[in-house]
């Protein structure tokens, strides 16, 4: 392998110096500190910390009108957000998604004792292959989630056919789709419903939380007395919960950023046009585009390390990591592969061929509104220079 040491390697493609302070993916995006503190200041004399407040009623409303839907239902995180939904649902037995996604979308299943069963991804996507989950269907299966990955929209057309012919209730994590649209209309109301993550690493972040957007009263409703414990009113539970609440003062960090999101989204797509230029030309090198016909935050830049190119995906890692940039090598090596599923009888013999290919070449680098002048440069240098090496 070429090892990068020598600043001049860099230097011949006019990078800056490495960076002390340490540059990774998913840094947050924080706007408007000033306003946010103000609405803390506000939240703090009111003494409603949580528990339904009025400015988590805001941010639900602000969401679902900006979605589009009749309601949206936002919790602590996504992950409790994905549980809510599977069990008001009613999904058992077996439910299909992909195995190349967060850990958390299978994690939802099985911590309900349903058995997720992990299909494959479009190589040109990477999102799922409605023709995969068809093959996968048994009589246990009870449900199919669609991933948005990269907020990119998965073939919802496609999944929705599967679902109708099986009679399957299809649910879609939107974790990386806010902002995203198919067929001219924004995410959120597709499916029975589609959960969203305001996690701190999102485009749009409210620090931690999520939210479940549709258009079915009774799935909201009962959301909605899940995430508080089943209650109700004040005093009396009528149904099965958890505490799945989202605070006032992460309310306030998403309405902030939301005022701010187009925004957040132009930084973003200058940033991912600023890649794709810096990258281009370099052999075994490919950029995930996004598709034109499709709104898109631009929040994550894919970069696949393909068979011309000299280094392996670790090395690029690795060098990277050398000049204190740190990228990342979502999902890997996929659900299916991770040891919780993997030591399964049942995927003991899954292979899926595209999601176990990309998995073993795709690099997440970094962007956003705190990603340091010059980072674009850096990274493309070092990624040129590993592809000159002998």
């Amino acid at each position: 392998m070429k090892t990068i040491t020598a600043r001049a390697d860099l230097a011949l493609y006019g990078a800056p110096p490495a960076y002390t302070e340490i540059v990774h993916v998913g840094r947050p995006n924080i706007v408007a500190p000033d306003v946010y503190l103000g609405r803390v200041a506000s939240i703090l004399q009111s003494r409603w910390l949580t528990n339904n407040g009025p400015v988590v009623q805001e941010f639900e409303a602000r969401l679902a009108a900006y979605l589009g839907v009749r309601h949206c239902v936002v919790t602590s995180n996504a992950t409790v957000g994905l549980e809510i939904a599977i069990r008001a649902l009613g999904l058992s037995g077996e439910v299909i998604l992909p195995s190349w996604t967060f850990i958390a979308t299978a994690h939802a299943l099985s911590w309900q004792g349903i058995t997720p069963v992990f299909a494959d991804v479009l190589p040109g996507t990477h999102n799922v292959d409605p023709a995969s989950v068809e093959r996968l269907v048994t009589s246990r299966t009870t449900g199919i989630i669609g991933v948005h990955l990269w907020g990119r929209c998965a073939d919802i057309a496609g999944l929705q056919a599967v679902a109708e012919r099986h009679r399957l209730k299809l649910m879609f994590d939107a974790a990386h789709a806010f902002g995203s649209r198919y067929g001219g209309r924004r995410v959120g109301r597709f499916g029975s419903c589609e959960v969203f993550s305001f996690h701190a690493t999102k485009a749009l972040n409210s620090m931690e939380g999520g939210a479940i957007a549709t258009n079915d009263d009774a799935l909201a409703q009962a959301a909605r007395l899940m995430r508080n414990f089943g209650f109700e009113d004040f005093d009396r539970v009528v149904h099965l919960g958890t505490n799945g609440k989202m605070v006032e003062v992460c309310a306030a960090m998403g309405l902030v950023n939301l005022d701010a999101f187009e925004d957040i989204v132009a930084v973003n797509r200058r940033i991912h046009t600023s890649y794709r230029d810096a990258l281009a030309g370099i052999a075994g090198i490919s950029l995930l585009q996004y598709a034109p016909e499709e709104e898109n935050s631009h929040h994550y830049v894919v970069l696949e390390i393909g068979a011309a190119y000299p280094a392996s995906r670790d090395e690029v890692v690795a060098a990277l990591r050398a000049e204190n940039i740190v990228a990342r090598k979502y999902f890997w090596p996929g659900c299916h592969r991770m040891k919780p599923y993997a030591g399964s009888p049942q995927l003991a013999s899954t292979h899926l061929r595209v999601t176990e290919e990309i998995s073993e070449r795709v690099i997440v680098l970094p962007t956003g509104t705190a990603l340091p002048d010059g980072a674009v440069g850096v990274i493309a240098a070092v990624v040129r220079c590993l592809g000159q090496r002998p």
